[in-house]
């Protein structure tokens, strides 16, 4: 059974995300929203902070998911890396999305090492800034269409491909590349490769001007014969058809619960900005009387918060599954779509409620609605997610299910 207790040593690194959120994150939010594609220097000062979150498990948004010490036998629940990591997104999200996805060391790409690198890899990588690259220009949200291509040369892999959408690609130190091996194979023969940013035959196309985290670069990245030691790829080598991709999916597993925790970080900064600005216009939330007994506008806020509870038990449950070594494929597309649809609702519905307030710049309303909105689509849209859900439901494959 899950115990919604958090342990005290995990508040205690929540707390100092929470102070990274409002000391760092907050004051320069505005002023990265304005100058798209500038580097945050402010970012810089976190780097000791960030490795040391690391070395402990907890890193800000994901570095050191689902590895580490097996947890020790003990009755009752276990929260690790996956629950601190969770806890933690949620607050550096509380200060800025784009951010947070710009912090050092902590890319997305991370977590897929951290998912399936065996130990010698882990040794190797577990400390650089890696980034994913997953979405081709030929396809979104099925990760079953790849097109990249890896050819083994000796002792080299030579990539060729395009990767779009590539979060902090111009920034990271690395790229976890998903590619294929053998496209006879179909998706069993995608693999994922952790190319140095320096690599030969690595370049940045462009970068993509956005709706929000602009604080965040998002890349088009162009492998043209790329190379990379032949022992960066992640896990196995062995093209398994029975198995499939699941060892590179493995990483979502990982890393879903984790963008549904930013959902839910902004969605609650959300929440209070706007009951701070319903209180100044005199509407009192009371969870006293009943909804339908208050001012409307009360009523819409309880209903929002209610929904933000929701999403945020969920991403808990999801997160500690994986703590626990239980399987939350399914858990963690339900963690993801909800958060998802929970932060867009929340942070529209909050700068509508807010009024020519709202929607103005003066607060950060209008920002939060405007990141908030990639959270729903990255890492597997909303339709996606609800595609997978039914799938695990119902237990029907792929093939069976589109």
């Amino acid at each position: 059974m899950i115990n919604l207790e958090l342990p005290k040593r995990l508040k205690a690194s929540a707390n100092q995300a929470h102070q990274v959120a409002a000391q760092i994150f907050r004051p320069v939010s505005r002023k990265y929203d304005l100058a798209e594609h500038v580097y945050p220097v402010e970012l810089d000062t976190m780097a000791a902070m960030v490795e040391g979150l690391n070395d402990s498990g907890q890193g800000a948004s994901g570095a050191a998911l689902g590895r580490g010490d097996e947890p020790k036998k003990q009755a009752g629940n276990v929260n690790g890396g996956n629950m601190a990591s969770l806890l933690n997104v949620i607050e550096t999200c509380w200060g800025d999305v784009g951010l947070t996805l710009s912090i050092p060391y902590q890319g997305l790409g991370n977590s897929a090492i951290a998912a399936v690198a065996t130990d010698e890899q882990l040794e190797r990588f577990g400390k650089v800034w890696a980034s994913m690259a997953i979405t081709e220009p030929s396809f979104g949200s099925d990760s079953a269409a790849v097109t990249t291509t890896a050819v083994l040369d000796g002792d080299e892999w030579v990539l060729n491909g395009e990767k779009i959408f590539v979060t902090a690609g111009e920034r990271s130190t690395h790229v976890v590349v998903w590619a294929s091996v053998d496209r006879s194979k179909g998706r069993a023969a995608i693999k994922s490769f952790v190319v140095p940013r320096d690599a030969p035959g690595l370049s940045v196309a462009r970068l993509e001007h956005k709706l929000g985290i602009k604080a965040s670069d998002t890349a088009v990245l162009v492998l043209d014969n790329c190379r990379i030691p032949k022992d960066n790829l992640l896990g196995s080598p062995e093209v398994n058809v029975e198995k499939g991709f699941a060892g590179v999916m493995q990483t979502f597993d990982n890393t879903r619960p984790i963008v549904a925790g930013m959902a839910i970080g902004v969605a609650r900064a959300a929440l209070e900005e706007l009951r701070g600005v319903l209180a100044e216009a005199g509407v009192e939330v009371s969870y006293d009387v009943p909804a339908c007994n208050q001012h409307a506008a009360a009523a819409e806020f309880l209903a929002l918060e209610a929904d933000w509870e929701a999403a945020y038990l969920q991403a808990l449950r999801a997160a500690w599954m994986a703590d626990n070594k239980q399987p939350n494929s399914l858990e963690a597309s339900i963690s993801k779509a909800k958060a998802g649809r929970t932060g867009t609702a929340v942070t529209l519905k909050a700068v509508e409620l807010a009024g020519t307030y709202g929607y103005s710049e003066r607060p950060l309303l209008e920002k939060w609605a405007r990141d908030s909105k990639i959270l729903d689509i990255f890492e597997g849209t909303q339709q996606i997610q609800q595609l997978i859900i039914a799938r695990r439901l119902l237990g029907l494959s792929s093939a069976e299910l589109k």
